[in-house]
């Protein structure tokens, strides 16, 4: 089969493209022909050395697939070849990743794909949607009726909670950089979009919610400002901490607890295959009744592979301004 792999970690010239031998399922696994893979800033972090996984060798990079199934194991209970499949989780912990023909995935980490989602919606969603959806309900457990406030609405993570908040009952306010990402969120029913180039946003926030403040901050730059947004949440309000591990702001601990405020952080990764699970079911419901929209951005092929991490983290990193939505690998 034809993938995308590296030997060694560093810069995205590392990624080769060549084949390799197409792997065959264990008794849980299901070999799966991918039609979409996505890119994700983890996989950046993992490529380039600054977060430390075990690299099987030589090592195919990917969290997100989408595709059909080709074979099962013995003990696969869930799937049968045919079946239009979903899932994340790959390309971690010692398990190789996506960016191939065909992929060998545990049958606890993939999901069936509605008939109307395309392969490569599915799989741009896969790691933002579970993501976005463990930092609302698991940390946050948002209720129907509060507010929610989140950077960068047409980001992966950041389009993801606008939608979700949206489809459980909620209100939401998000930030953007420009008149077209701001028309976006609102086609999704975003209740107040802010330019954070222009806008006054803490006045804004105060305003929108009566000086009261927002009930759910869900977090997504890489240093959060703690000492703001401390003040911008309500009493018993909840904070969610998803990205920046170099980061060490300073926090308010004394305005934090007078105001019973919670703070989860958390790492998609470290969900078992059960709490996954039940994300992917709330995300395929609504995907099914089009409750959510997975943004796409821009789509590379298999043999482009370093160019897309080239591109992503020239948007994740450097602040190229260049994506709406997700980057997508074809094979």
């Amino acid at each position: 089969m034809r993938a995308a792999f590296y030997r060694t970690t560093g810069g995205p010239e590392v990624i080769q493209v060549g084949d390799l031998p197409t792997p065959t399922p264990g008794p849980t696994e299901v070999l799966v022909r991918v039609g979409a893979a996505s890119v994700n800033p983890i996989d950046l972090y993992i490529r380039a050395g600054t977060v430390s996984m075990p690299l099987p060798q030589p090592f195919i990079p990917g969290c997100d697939l989408a595709g059909t199934v080709e074979a099962v194991g013995a003990d696969v209970v869930r799937f049968q070849p045919g079946d239009r499949v979903w899932g994340s989780n790959q390309g971690l912990l010692g398990r190789q990743g996506t960016f191939a023909e065909y992929a060998c995935v545990d049958e606890d980490w993939l999901y069936p794909t509605p008939a109307h989602v395309s392969d490569a919606e599915a799989a741009a969603g896969a790691l933002v949607g579970i993501t976005a959806h463990i930092g609302l309900f698991r940390c946050a457990r948002l209720q129907a009726d509060e507010i929610v406030f989140v950077h960068g609405g047409t980001g992966g993570v950041g389009s993801m909670v606008v939608q979700m908040t949206k489809a459980a009952g909620g209100k939401v306010i998000t930030t953007v950089g420009s008149a077209e990402k701001a028309d976006l969120c609102r086609s999704w029913g975003a209740d107040l979009v802010l330019n954070y180039k222009t806008d006054d946003i803490a006045a804004a926030i105060r305003d929108f919610t009566q000086g009261e403040g927002v009930h759910v901050w869900y977090e997504t730059q890489r240093e959060p400002d703690f000492v703001s947004t401390v003040g911008l949440l309500r009493r018993r309000g909840r904070m969610v901490i998803m990205a920046g591990r170099q980061a060490q702001p300073i926090f308010p601990v004394g305005p934090f607890y007078v105001k019973d405020l919670s703070l989860f952080g958390f790492a998609m990764f470290n969900a078992p295959p059960l709490e996954q699970r039940i994300c992917a079911e709330d995300i395929n419901r609504w995907l099914s009744e089009k409750k959510l929209k997975v943004p796409i951005g821009k789509t590379f092929s298999l043999a482009e592979a370093a160019e897309a991490h080239r591109f992503l983290e020239a948007n994740t990193l450097h602040k190229a301004g260049t994506l709406i939505g997700k980057v997508v690998v074809v094979p």
